[in-house]
């Protein structure tokens, strides 16, 4: 489970607004990559805050409702949309979406703590931590806030788009999705720069 060491770490050394940050939506083919940028209050303790990844859609829910109830809980969400990951890549649409977080937050956190690398033009001095939402309490909330909020996004598009279910998909590459694809071509929010939307889109035409 993930902890507070880290954040520990970071305050030891003169640091005292730590802010994890964290990503969904990288591998979809369709949908925005969102993240979030989250600084928790030192005490902070919630028994099923984890790597999103690990817990139920239910359960990420629930936990996400608590941290955003929570007035201690410091937190902001940026995205970047289909389209600008088919213009700058989905690696810098991706960075993107974390300054867009960062800047986002109504405080301005003194270091970050950032799931995966490091992140080019991030605003504020931070550190890459690999696997950073199964070692940080910060990353792992991040990585929750990010989730849901990508999910919600996708299920609303679901109601616009019912052709390609993205209300269980949220834009992952599932047999239902690529099927819906192939019957109907891509939408206004896949990423054409994907292959497997990019074949599809040369298989209606």
């Amino acid at each position: 489970m993930p902890d507070f060491s880290l954040e520990k770490e970071m305050r030891s050394s003169g640091h005292r607004l730590v802010a994890g940050i964290d990503e969904a939506g990288r591998g979809p083919l369709a949908g925005p990559v969102t993240a979030a940028a989250v600084i928790l209050p030192e005490d902070f303790h919630h028994p099923w805050v984890n790597d999103s990844k690990k817990l139920s859609e239910s359960r990420r829910e629930k936990v996400y409702e608590d941290l955003i109830a929570d007035e201690r809980v410091i937190w902001a969400w940026g995205l970047a949309e289909a389209e600008e990951v088919d213009q700058i890549n989905i690696l810098q649409a991706t960075y993107v979406a974390m300054r867009r977080a960062v800047e986002a937050l109504s405080v301005t956190p003194d270091v970050a703590l950032v799931d995966g690398r490091p992140v080019q033009g991030l605003p504020v001095e931070h550190r890459g931590v690999i696997k950073g939402d199964t070692l940080s309490l910060s990353i792992a909330a991040a990585s929750i806030i990010a989730k849901v909020e990508r999910d919600r996004i996708m299920r609303a598009y679901a109601i616009k788009y019912p052709q390609y279910g993205f209300e269980k998909h949220k834009g992952y590459g599932t047999k239902v999705h690529l099927e819906g694809l192939r019957n109907y071509g891509p939408c206004a929010i896949h990423r054409k720069s994907f292959a497997p939307v990019a074949e599809a889109s040369g298989a209606v035409q």
